[in-house]
């Protein structure tokens, strides 16, 4: 019961790493707002944990649903303890320069412009609390890029020079901002990173990955409770890499 008696929102969660940081929060004792674009997912996730009305649809890159979502979690708890800024989506494998204008754009939206938009509706709420604790989900690709993912692995650095900026400013105000940079995982997104799934592909992906499998939603579910959680009151700014080596 790590996170007995807080309050989480994390996004993304009806699917992947989100739905396994979602019911790792809830088994650790937290209340959690699963938030995803897919309504039908949130509500499933939620019915896991046990209270449909946690589920909450929200694109989490559009300021409005940002909004709503954060007037929610007040209407229901009155405060926000925990905020997982997990939601991502990536462009298919594809020479830098021919990714659209639209994929592009989508990208950021999601992976880079939603953390500041949480950020912007959530981070006044914590302060005046004078406690938080947010967990931006990167990724490997933010520091060691794979080919032909170019804007998504920017995206990804983006969110962990931002983690660590907003570590920073943060701190005096008792605010904790920290990420986790998976490596490849068992998740919806996979077949995408690698363009086709195949088992050619994924032996390609594992010869990359030195302990030789893919990480799971529970290996990043772990990690987020940590972070979240009191145990790690003296951790901010880190970007913990969950990737079974690859980052060596």
């Amino acid at each position: 019961m790590r996170l007995e008696g807080k309050t989480a929102i994390v996004t993304g969660a009806g699917s992947g790493f989100g739905r396994g940081i979602a019911l790792a929060f809830a088994r650790e004792g937290a209340a959690v707002m699963v938030v995803d674009i897919d309504s039908e997912a949130a509500f499933e996730v939620a019915r896991e944990i046990g209270d449909t009305r946690l589920a909450w649809r929200a694109d989490v890159s559009s300021d409005r649903a940002v909004e709503a979502m954060a007037k929610n979690a007040m209407t229901l708890w009155g405060r926000i303890d925990i905020l997982v800024n997990n939601a991502g989506i990536t462009h298919l494998p594809k020479p830098l320069e021919d990714v659209s204008e639209d994929e592009f754009d989508r990208v950021l939206a999601v992976n880079a412009k939603s953390v500041y938009l949480t950020a912007r509706h959530i981070v006044p709420l914590m302060k005046t609390a004078g406690r938080g604790a947010i967990v931006n989900i990167a990724s490997t690709a933010g520091v060691s890029p794979r080919p032909r993912l170019n804007w998504y692995n920017a995206s990804k650095g983006w969110m962990i020079t931002a983690t660590k900026a907003m570590a920073v400013e943060l701190a005096p105000e008792g605010i904790r901002v920290n990420a986790i940079n998976p490596v490849a995982g068992e998740t919806p997104l996979l077949a995408s990173f690698m363009g086709e799934d195949t088992p050619e592909m994924r032996a390609k992906f594992l010869s990359t990955i030195p302990v030789g499998r893919f990480s799971t939603p529970e290996d990043i579910a772990e990690a987020a409770v940590y972070l979240a959680s009191d145990a790690s009151s003296m951790v901010t700014g880190v970007a913990l890499e969950v990737d079974g080596g690859r980052c060596i």
